[in-house]
C-alpha cells in the first residue's frame, strides 16, 4: 500500500443511520490507512423532493425533519469554516442515532455546545439561509454516482487519477482495525474497476449502534 495521503470526501446526511455506521467506519479507515477524510453534506429532503408522492407517509414525515439538522452543519460550515464540519457530525449522530435521542432541537442543541459550537446556530434549522450551499454541495455528490443513490456517498482519487465514487458501502456493526482495513481495501478495488457498478444482497439487520 502506498503511504502517500489520499483524501476522502464523505457525504453524509445526518438523520440517516446507515451513513452513520460508514462514517464510523471512515474513522477507523484514517487510523489503517493513509487516508484523510473530508466531511461534506448531502440531503436526502434534497434527493426525494420531487418524488415524495411516491413515498409512504412515515418516510415523508422523516424528510420534513431531515431539513433541520442538515441545514445547521451547513450555517456552522459557513459560519465557523469547514473543520467544524465532521466534528459536529459526530456529536449529532452520536445524541441522534447512539443515544437514541432523534433529531429533536434540544439533541440539536445538545450537539451544538458538545462540538463547542453557538447553540443559537439551531436557529438556522427553520430557515433557508444557506440552502443555496446545501444544494450545491448535495449536487456535487450526487453528480458523482447518479440519482438511484443515497447516502452516504465517497469520492477518492482513483489508481489512475481519475476520481472514483461510490454510494455505501453500507454495513453493520461498523468494521474495527484490520477488518476495516480489508473493507477499504476491497471497496476501492470494485469501485475503480471499468464498468463496474453493483453489489448487493438484501439487509438482515438494523443499524447496530455501538
Amino acid at each position: 500500500m502506498s503511504e502517500s495521503r489520499t483524501t476522502a470526501d464523505f457525504y453524509f446526511d445526518p438523520m440517516c443511520p446507515w451513513a452513520w455506521m460508514t462514517s464510523r467506519w471512515m474513522l477507523e479507515v484514517e487510523q489503517v490507512r493513509p487516508v484523510d477524510v473530508r466531511w461534506k453534506v448531502m440531503s436526502l429532503a434534497v434527493l426525494n423532493e420531487n418524488r415524495l408522492d411516491e413515498l409512504p407517509a412515515e418516510y415523508r414525515e422523516l424528510l420534513t425533519q431531515a431539513w433541520g439538522p442538515v441545514r445547521v452543519v451547513v450555517a456552522a460550515q459557513q459560519l465557523h469554516g469547514d473543520e467544524v464540519v465532521g466534528k459536529l457530525y459526530t456529536a449529532l449522530g452520536t445524541r441522534f442515532h447512539n443515544n437514541g435521542e432523534g433529531a429533536t432541537r434540544e439533541a440539536i442543541v445538545g450537539a451544538l455546545t458538545d462540538a463547542g459550537l453557538p447553540e443559537d446556530l439551531v436557529e438556522y434549522a427553520d430557515k433557508d439561509t444557506y440552502d443555496a450551499e446545501l444544494r450545491a454541495s448535495h449536487t456535487e455528490g450526487i453528480e458523482k454516482v447518479g440519482q438511484d443513490v443515497g447516502t452516504p456517498v465517497i469520492a477518492v482519487p482513483g489508481p489512475t487519477g481519475d476520481e472514483v465514487a461510490f454510494f455505501g458501502p453500507v454495513v453493520t456493526p461498523t468494521p474495527r482495525g484490520d477488518a476495516a482495513a480489508r473493507l477499504w481495501d476491497g471497496t476501492l478495488l470494485v469501485a475503480s474497476t471499468p464498468g463496474f457498478y453493483e453489489i448487493k444482497r438484501t439487509r438482515t439487520a438494523a443499524p447496530s449502534f455501538e
